[in-house]
């Protein structure tokens, strides 16, 4: 009796070339090349601007200035560093930035998920109204004068983590995305939730939600980034620097590095001054760069998920 290795999967492209089966043309194998090279040339244009970055964060002013600074750091410093780790506030606004990213996105996913998963019923009692609503909102707006006098004014959320979280706890784009995705979800296995007794926000949270982890996934990343990214909100209605994120704190230094350089021509204060907005763009890209690998697989899970059809 002869027993086979059913565990061992046949590799079906070299049983085809050695079969002649299918055999790779000419013009094919020109075009892996091609494919091939394409990719390499634009993965080396993406990745030359932060290899660049890199270098200048850890270069001296004198190559800096020069412009030297390719690929490699050129006199190796890290007083730029030194000058920024050495700050408490800088270790107190980066808290706040981890703080601000984690309440704003979790408020910005529970809002955009159950909203979305609403709208994605075609049978919802003026499900065209409320996307009109949402939609209105990416054309149309009150203005920045309006809205400071709401926000710090009316509701009074001066230096107050809500200036930062709530405004921009809805993006219209995201909403529409995972709307579309909801649409195409299975209604069988909700009807076969429902049948089994669970109610609408049993369904919604442990049959759909641990079925969308892909755009769960790629929605977080995108609200997290742009929390993380944010700015402009805490400068304009903060006043307490320990309520600052790291990126105002960052601002502030490139602000007053650029003064300094004005007046002074050597010294610890021109080498901070040369290579303070490659260190600032490092410090503030790379918790996204780290977190990014965790959610990448996530994006084709996503595309390959929207192209299933039952």
């Amino acid at each position: 009796m002869v027993t086979e290795d059913l565990s061992r999967k046949p590799d079906l492209a070299h049983v085809r070339r050695e079969t002649g089966v299918i055999r790779e043309s000419l013009g094919y194998r020109v075009f892996r090349v091609v494919n091939v090279t394409a990719l390499l040339l634009v993965c080396a244009v993406t990745l030359y601007p932060f290899v660049n970055l890199v270098a200048k964060a850890f270069s001296s002013e004198g190559y800096i200035a020069a412009g030297e600074v390719n690929l490699i750091p050129r006199g190796f410093n890290l007083d730029t560093f030194q000058v920024v780790f050495a700050d408490d506030l800088f270790w107190t606004n980066y808290a706040n930035t981890v703080l601000y990213t984690v309440v704003g996105t979790a408020i910005a996913m529970a809002i955009t998920s159950t909203y979305a998963y609403a709208l994605s019923k075609p049978h919802l009692k003026g499900r065209t109204f409320f996307v009109g609503i949402a939609v209105f909102t990416m054309f149309f707006s009150g203005g920045l004068i309006p809205n400071y006098i709401l926000i710090a004014s009316y509701l009074g959320w001066r230096n107050s983590i809500l200036a930062i979280v709530v405004p921009g706890a809805l993006s219209v784009f995201n909403l529409l995305v995972m709307k579309s995705f909801f649409e195409n979800f299975p209604t069988e296995l909700e009807e076969a939730a429902a049948i089994d007794g669970l109610t609408t926000y049993g369904i919604f949270f442990r049959i759909v939600l641990p079925l969308s982890k892909a755009v769960l996934a790629t929605m977080t990343l995108f609200y997290a980034v742009g929390h993380w990214n944010s700015w402009f909100s805490a400068f304009l209605y903060m006043d307490d620097k320990s309520l600052f994120p790291v990126t105002v704190y960052l601002r502030n230094l490139i602000a007053a590095a650029t003064g300094t350089q004005e007046i002074t021509d050597g010294g610890e204060a021109a080498q901070v001054a040369s290579n303070i907005q490659a260190v600032t763009m490092l410090l503030t890209v790379l918790p996204i760069i780290c977190l990014y690998p965790f959610i990448q697989r996530y994006f084709v899970s996503g595309v390959m998920l929207g192209s299933v059809k039952g």
